[in-house]
């Protein structure tokens, strides 16, 4: 199990080499999480859903999304706390003290998920959460060293360098244990290390002997992660640089409760894409080509934020100047004249007035749709992807739908004017021709970059990283 010394440490990029490298030398490797808190989430092939950094491990072990991979998914929501999922699907929504007392009874389905994992695999990689020492939530813990002793499972702790304070981040984690769960801990690893090795010999000494740990390595910073799917929203912090070059520039508002944001990743790994991601308090760039409102955990809290942000208005000039807006799954519904959320689901009942560049309304059930897709568009260009949405979107511009799902089922909207489209399908962009025709529609080059190829050869990149940083025979020896 590997466990962080704190949150964003690196803790998924670390399994998601592992897995590829131990798959490259013939074992059957899976990912385990027990307990996730994203909103960036993947639909299984059975309709379940997962966090995306668990997707993205089991794609570096080259097996399949399995709901069992992620026992656990909390999904924050605005001011009534977070959906539960459990093993795919919705428990409960509750605040953080509700779930803390739920704990306990989730534990029995978590070490069951793991034993089926462990029953498949020559090697299970665990990612814990957060930080393994908020001794304040060890009671009834699920993710870290409660899952770690009840499930015996050796620990390797994580510390991350880049953010300095690495030395007292992991002799301090080992201080403020319970002796039972310091004694899980076999080994360390220093993560994204930028500059001379040499210069760190002594450090890695003085941890090991503070501790007793073993040193399974100093990883340098790998830079080529921003090619991959983030797990979540930490990952939207870092500050966006124009590009200068680019042919397309598209303006993604970066909200509260963003959901699903890696649906905008292939979109930024096109050189002729500048991909500006916008926070409170900027502009919209006045030279959008296509603005993307792009998912949300709670799209009627998050509309709200947008208009405080002053986006709605640049939006609206966005549209009266010729550009382009595309929705996706939350930003489709407030594209529409109104939301309403009868039963209470994201919070208060009522209805909100939305931005009216659609004409449809949307009313949100507590019903989820989860379910991979396949298509075309309007145009007649095949697409795959995902639904995970909750409501229902109906009014007169369905009558022009985005696209055709594979048994005819019309799906999405467009405006009058051909300008404003949105649907509930996630993934798009992942798919190389759908890609291709929205860089044309709105007046790029085509593209002639595959990619899944980008995803496959960055993971066998941090793959080959990791096998010269880490002592791979190490961990298969931990694990044995």
């Amino acid at each position: 199990m590997l466990q962080g010394t704190g949150s964003d440490v690196g803790k998924s990029l670390l399994v998601a080499g592992l897995a590829r490298a131990f798959s490259n030398r013939g074992l059957r490797v899976r990912p385990f999480k027990p307990q996730n808190m994203s909103n960036n989430a993947a639909v299984t092939a059975d309709g379940g859903e997962i966090g995306r950094a668990q997707a993205l491990q089991a794609r570096a072990a080259r097996v399949a999304p399995s709901v069992h991979m992620n026992p656990v998914l909390l999904k924050p929501q605005s001011e009534i706390g977070s959906q539960v999922i459990l093993r795919g699907r919705v428990k409960a929504t509750a605040k953080a003290t509700e779930f803390q007392s739920m704990k306990a009874g989730l534990m029995p389905a978590v070490l069951e998920s793991f034993a089926l994992m462990r029953g498949e695999a020559d090697l299970v990689l665990v990612e814990g959460a957060g930080s393994a020492a908020e001794v304040n939530l060890r009671k009834n813990d699920i993710a870290n060293m409660g899952f770690a002793r009840a499930a015996d499972v050796p620990v390797i702790l994580v510390g991350d360098i880049n953010r300095g304070g690495v030395i007292a981040s992991l002799v301090g984690t080992k201080a403020v244990l319970d002796p039972g769960d310091a004694a899980m801990i076999c080994a360390f690893i220093v993560n994204k290390f930028r500059g001379d090795p040499a210069l760190f010999v002594e450090g890695l000494k003085t941890i090991a002997g503070l501790t007793g740990w073993k040193s399974l390595g100093l990883v340098p910073f790998f830079a080529a992660a921003a090619r991959l799917p983030a797990e979540d929203a930490l990952a939207l912090d870092q500050p966006t640089r124009r590009r200068t070059d680019a042919a397309l520039v598209i303006a993604l508002p970066i909200l509260p409760h963003i959901a699903n944001f890696d649906d905008l990743d292939p979109l930024a790994a096109e050189p002729a894409v500048d991909l500006v991601r916008v926070k409170p308090g900027s502009p919209l760039p006045g030279d959008a080509d296509l603005v993307i409102l792009p998912g949300s955990k709670a799209t009627i809290a998050d509309l709200a934020a947008l208009r405080d942000a002053g986006f709605d208005i640049d939006i609206a000039a966005h549209v009266r100047r010729g550009g382009t807006v595309l929705g996706l799954c939350g930003g489709y519904q407030m594209l529409g004249r109104s939301i309403a959320d009868p039963d209470g689901v994201e919070g208060p009942a009522g209805t909100v007035a939305g931005l009216g560049l659609l004409n449809v309304a949307t009313v949100i059930s507590a019903d989820k749709r989860l379910a991979p897709v396949t298509g075309a568009s309007r145009a007649g260009v095949p697409f795959s992807g995902y639904e995970m949405h909750m409501g229902v979107t109906e009014g007169p511009d369905r009558a022009r739908p985005f696209a055709r799902l594979a048994d005819g089922t019309p799906e999405g909207a467009t405006s009058a004017n051909g300008r404003v489209i949105g649907t509930y399908i996630h993934g798009l962009f992942t798919d190389d021709q759908q890609r291709s025709a929205w860089l044309a529609h709105v007046g790029a080059a085509r593209t002639d970059i595959s990619y899944e190829t980008v995803v496959e050869e960055t993971l066998d990149q941090l793959a080959a990283h990791l096998a010269a940083h880490i002592d791979l025979d190490a961990v298969l020896t931990l694990a044995r």
